[in-house]
């Protein structure tokens, strides 16, 4: 039996994506390594469209590196994406259509996985779907509350 060797593009995303601050904060390193082996790996120059909002979209995209803009089909702004953050997870979440644009604003690198793929390994690993969705509640929270200019409060009992 030989051992299987490591592919340094590979490896790098998956240390990228497990290093970065904006990370999906739920999904541990194992369930990085499930991700990333069923995910391509996708570049965006400066400027590419990533999500065409209105259009049907069945990809999530994790940043690793680089930086985008989500934004309305109005052109507001809803948010600016750094490594380690997500997009493409509404169309992803309501299996349709893309409510929001990305486009680079750097050049990108990303995980590119599709969302059929990810319920197959949600399927296997429900563990990981558990912890995967609730990374995405907290990301979209985290993210209304930065458009509405909102900070979360927490109340003490007594």
């Amino acid at each position: 039996m030989t051992a299987q060797k490591k592919d340094p593009a590979h490896e790098e995303l998956l240390s990228a994506l497990r290093a970065a601050k904006n990370r999906l904060e739920y999904v541990t390193p194992n369930d990085w390594i499930l991700i990333v082996d069923r995910a391509r790996r996708v570049i965006f120059k400066k400027g590419d469209v990533l999500i065409q909002s209105g259009k049907l979209h069945k990809t999530v995209y994790l940043l690793a590196k680089g930086k985008a803009k989500v934004e309305s089909s109005t052109k507001l702004l809803i948010a600016q994406l750094e490594p380690g953050e997500v997009c493409g997870e509404m169309a992803f979440l309501e299996n349709g259509i893309a409510s929001a644009h990305v486009t680079a604003t750097s050049d990108v690198e990303a995980c590119a996985i599709e969302g059929s793929a990810l319920l197959d390994l949600f399927e296997l690993y429900p563990h990981l779907g558990s912890r995967f969705y609730r990374s995405l509640a907290v990301n979209l929270s985290r993210r209304m509350r930065e458009v509405i200019g909102t900070k979360p409060t927490v109340k003490v009992p007594g």
